[in-house]
This record gives C-alpha cells, sequence and structure tokens, in this order.
C-alpha cells in the first residue's frame, strides 16, 4: 500500500472522482490488515516488563533472558507498525469515498461510528475500574497496572474531582487505545484543509507531519504519527497511485533483513543502556515501524489470499472493532492478576492473555450482536452488522 513514496516528478494526476467499487484483492487486503493490526494491538498493550509504559526509548528494568528479550522485541520492535498502517489505511478510504456525499453529512456520520463509540467506551472503562476500587483484591490490579492518567498521586477513580473525571472520560480516557479513534475523527473532521495541504504542497506536508512523526511531536486532539501517515494515505489515493505492485526501488529482502537488524539493535540497546539515547532509539523505531509496513504489507499476499477464503476468518474479521475498544483496560487487569499469580512465567502470560481477550472479546460481540443488535450497533458504530 505505501508504493511510491518519493514524491515524484511524474506523479499521475488528483484524482476528482473516486471509482464505484475497490480492486476486489485490495478490498480484502485493506479488510486483513485491518483486523491484523488489531490483534498486533493487543499483543503490544499484553507488554508486562518494567517499566509498563512503551516509549520508542524505553530501557528495560528486568535481567536480560530468552523471555525478556522477545517481548521487547516484539511489543517495542516488530509490531509496531500497526498503528502506521491502520491510519493509512484510513486515510485511503476516506480519500476513496470522497464525493459521494457533502463532506458535512459524513462527519454527521463519524459522529455515529468514532465519537459514540469513544464516548461510550471511555465510560464503560471508568465504570469498570470503579466497580473493581471496591473490593480490596481488584483494587490491587488497579493500583498496579497504573492507568489513571492523574499519575500515582491520584491512582483511583473513586478519589477523581469532577473536573478530573470529566477529563478522564472525554479528552485521556483509561482505556488508552481510544486516542487513535479520538483523533481519526479530527481528521475526518478536517479533511477538506488536509487534502488541500496535500494537493497544493505535498512536500512541505509531509516535511512538517513527517518530522512531528520522527519526534513524537503533536497538538491536542492531533498528533505526528496520524497527520502524516492517514495523509500518506490520502496522497496516495488522491494520486491514483498504485498500491499494490511494490515499486521498482522496493527488493523485499534487503528490507526484511534491515528491519530485523533495526529491531534486534534497538532491543539491544534497551537492555544494556541504563538510559538509551532518547534521539537514536526514536530514529531506529521510526525506521522500524515503516520499515515493518513496507515488508508486511508487500510481503504477505499469499497469506492475505489464504486467510480471506477461510469463513472462519472473514467471521473473525467482522469483529475488529468490538477486539479494538474491549481489550483496556481490561487487558491490563488481566495480566497484573495473571502476573499475581504466577510471577515467573511472564513471556507465557504474554502470549495466551492476548488469545484468551480475542476469544472473550469476539464472544461478547458475537453474542450481542444476536441477542442485543441496537446495542451492539452503539457500541461499535455500526460495525459488523
Amino acid at each position: 500500500m505505501l508504493a511510491s513514496l518519493p514524491f515524484a516528478a511524474d506523479a499521475p494526476a488528483i484524482s476528482s472522482t473516486a471509482p464505484a467499487r475497490l480492486d476486489a484483492f485490495l478490498s480484502q487486503k485493506l479488510r486483513f490488515w485491518s483486523l491484523v493490526a488489531m490483534l498486533l494491538l493487543v499483543y503490544v498493550h499484553a507488554y508486562n516488563l518494567h517499566p509498563r509504559y512503551l516509549q520508542p526509548w524505553t530501557p528495560v528494568d528486568e535481567p536480560l533472558a530468552g523471555g525478556t528479550w522477545l517481548q521487547y522485541f516484539l511489543a517495542n520492535g516488530l509490531l509496531r507498525f500497526r498503528i502506521p498502517i491502520l491510519f493509512a489505511i484510513s486515510g485511503y478510504l476516506f480519500a476513496h469515498h470522497e464525493g459521494r456525499e457533502p463532506h458535512g453529512v459524513r462527519v454527521k456520520r463519524r459522529i455515529r461510528t468514532l465519537l459514540v463509540p469513544y464516548i461510550v467506551w471511555s465510560a464503560l472503562g471508568l465504570v469498570l475500574t470503579w466497580a473493581l476500587e471496591q473490593f480490596p483484591a481488584t483494587r490491587q490490579l488497579v493500583l498496579s497496572a497504573a492507568l489513571s492518567p492523574f499519575g500515582v498521586d491520584n491512582p483511583l477513580v473513586s478519589n477523581y474531582s469532577p473536573g478530573q473525571l470529566l477529563a478522564a472520560w472525554l479528552l485521556i480516557p483509561l482505556p488508552f487505545q481510544l486516542w487513535f479513534i479520538r483523533s481519526l475523527f479530527f481528521y475526518n473532521l478536517g479533511y477538506p484543509w488536509l487534502r488541500k495541504a496535500i494537493d497544493r504542497a505535498p512536500l512541505v506536508y509531509f516535511a512538517v507531519t513527517g518530522a512531528m512523526w520522527m519526534l513524537g511531536l503533536g497538538l491536542p486532539m492531533i498528533e505526528g504519527t496520524g497527520l502524516c501517515f492517514f495523509g500518506l494515505g490520502v496522497w496516495l489515493r488522491r494520486r491514483d497511485i498504485e498500491v499494490q505492485a511494490p515499486p521498482r526501488w522496493f527488493n523485499w529482502w534487503l528490507f526484511a533483513v534491515v528491519w530485523l537488524v533495526i529491531v534486534t539493535v534497538k532491543t539491544w540497546l534497551a537492555f544494556h543502556l541504563e538510559r538509551p539515547s532518547f534521539s537514536v532509539m526514536s530514529l531506529l523505531h521510526r525506521a522500524s515501524e515503516l520499515l515493518g509496513m513496507l515488508v508486511m504489507w508487500y510481503g504477505a499476499d499469499g497469506l492475505v489470499r489464504v486467510a480471506m477464503r477461510q469463513r472462519w476468518f472473514t467471521w473473525i474479521a467482522s469483529f475488529s472493532f468490538i477486539i479494538y475498544v474491549v481489550h483496556v483496560p481490561l487487558l491490563s487487569y488481566a495480566t497484573e492478576a495473571a502476573l499475581y499469580f504466577w510471577p515467573r512465567q511472564q513471556l507465557l502470560v504474554f502470549m495466551l492473555l492476548p488469545l484468551v481477550m480475542f476469544a472473550f472479546s469476539i464472544g461478547v460481540g458475537a453474542l450481542l450482536r444476536r441477542v442485543a443488535p441496537p446495542v451492539y450497533e452503539l457500541l461499535t458504530g455500526g460495525r459488523g452488522l
């Protein structure tokens, strides 16, 4: 999908209208990666080493061992391309459907499909956390998970002031993964202006947003990763650029080897340096995100074809969104509970608990879809019906 990253002088003219349908295999590919990126997201959030909160430069305060090395290699390296590829897919599809109805109508629909689920699931995360705080054993899970946006000085929802409760509901949710759909809503809202910037000055747009992505910068409700890669999806679609065949400059084996080397070096630095360099770790992290997108997009077509022929896989794909919204904060509390009972099984918990969460999320989704379709529609923004 991320073909022709250089802004070639002979790029195709900007498309003024979208085709009625996507290419059949491209449609399958987008759906495949929408699900797989959600599954990878759960694995990243299942990371259980210390410190728990992962940034590109986060070191590891755990002894080096096969299990700890593998967790960091996966969760803060190999799997991190999942958010950029989701933003790129979202931008591509939003641009693809441009022109079918006025922008105001599209935004109203996004209120239902993005903003309402954001508000509802943020509230549910607060309610679940408050309920767990009412019992000593489960309160300890909340304290250990340390999800409060107000830090160790105010770790319990029960102690939030009205202002903090409102902020945790609408701005900095305990289900922290919801930032993605919050930001996506604002990119959709501002699409006409983003499109103009991308059409008229793509070099300037991607120079600015690319720098924001590299440095981890952002503004309230928006950030560099989303602006850069949502914009990339828009640019690819607006220019009618071929996104299935790899460009001539792309050598899959070379890019795959470089990707693995970069992730390995980053993992080594996280274990062997007490305070790894912010700039070095950030550069390695961003390079691994970009290479991961390219390698996986162009290298997994055979897997896409096989998976999308399986009825069970396409059935599961309809639950991508419910997996996304259900897994945090529940996964964080389940991780703390599992490690309490099996304190020396960090790798096993990391590998197996996401599978349990997948099954639980799909089970909840399937049950709600069957017995309470209106509730399911509200919770998912109408997805998967």
